[in-house]
């Protein structure tokens, strides 16, 4: 039996507060300090919370395009809100003329101007008997887009945007029935919040991950991208992703082109050459198999590398605490 699935789905919080009225919020914190703690991480609750959501979200949007008819309900429109003002910020924090091509300071008084608001927002946001958890969840929020000093974005940030909306469930804000839209809506706003960030402010890729990586920022939307294609006939055999007729025609439908898209815009060069990793993908014969081995790859090249996980925060939504298998 697969354990991951039921885990982080959303399903117990059917009630108004799924935490107990004893229950302590933290203030998130970093857990993995050196490389041994990697061991921690990976047999630890927040792992399994973490990576059972994925593969819950991944599950309910199987073979779906972004068009399709999906519940939205209060509470996430409420959120998808809060996305939009921080999305809006960018246009008050233009980009400053600067020596330097790359990490355009101005970035950093748009991070500034976001963490000013983010308890704001999410008063506004949560249900007043959420309140207390603002003080842990914010704190993924504000770490899902970039990093201040370097000027830097990549897999580590989108993670930490993830987690905040794994928390989201955890609390009882958003439940099961939200999966579609969560992905559809909420995490496909924030990637383009995330691409208009990269292009606004000349963001650097966190880490140097060369032609051997996936790609310089994001790693998620193609393992959510590649689940829509699933039994996807006219993105079929999946090599046709490579086609520019293809994705111009459906990068709106579907996050995988989307991302195809994105690359396409800001590389220049063979595809073959600048994505070389993608490009080997597009040979597998099958949207599931390359479904799979994005989550195999995932947890691999990122939850595995501890230049990411050295950066994330553990609360008592996503507690650092081992793992118990429950019989």
């Amino acid at each position: 039996m697969n354990i991951e699935n039921p885990i982080g789905d959303g399903t117990k919080n059917e009630n108004s507060v799924p935490f107990s009225p004893n229950h302590r919020f933290l203030e998130p914190e970093k857990a993995v300090k050196t490389i041994t703690d990697m061991t921690i991480w990976e047999k630890s609750e927040a792992y399994m919370e973490y990576t059972g959501f994925i593969a819950t979200l991944n599950e309910a949007i199987k073979g779906k395009p972004l068009s399709v008819d999906c519940k939205v309900s209060p509470n996430l429109l409420k959120i998808m809100d809060m996305l939009s003002k921080i999305d809006k910020l960018i246009d008050n924090c233009p980009p400053v003329e600067q020596p330097q091509r790359f990490g355009n300071t101005a970035f950093r008084e748009w991070l500034t101007q976001v963490k000013s608001n983010t308890t704001i927002y999410l008063q506004e946001a949560l249900d007043q008997n959420l309140h207390l958890t603002i003080p842990e969840i914010k704190a993924y929020l504000e770490e899902s887009f970039g990093n201040a000093t370097r000027i830097d974005y990549g897999t580590g940030h989108e993670m930490s945007f993830i987690m905040f909306l794994c928390c989201l469930y955890k609390i009882g804000c958003l439940v099961a029935e939200d999966n579609v839209a969560t992905v559809f809506m909420l995490f496909n706003k924030y990637l383009n919040i995330a691409r208009k960030l990269q292009k606004t402010y000349r963001m650097e890729p966190a880490g140097s991950h060369g032609v051997w990586s996936l790609d310089d920022y994001q790693f998620v939307p193609f393992i959510w991208g590649s689940s829509q294609l699933v039994d996807q006939p006219r993105i079929y055999p999946p090599a046709k992703f490579l086609e520019d007729e293809i994705v111009d025609k459906f990068s709106d439908e579907y996050m995988f082109l989307s991302c195809i898209k994105y690359i396409k815009e800001v590389k220049t060069g063979p595809f073959a050459e600048h994505s070389n990793q993608l490009w080997s993908i597009s040979a597998v014969g099958s949207w599931s198999k390359i479904n799979q081995g994005l989550i195999k790859m995932y947890k691999k090249e990122v939850l595995s590398k501890f230049p990411v996980i050295q950066h994330v925060l553990f609360g008592s939504l996503l507690p650092i605490r081992r793992f118990q298998m429950h019989h």
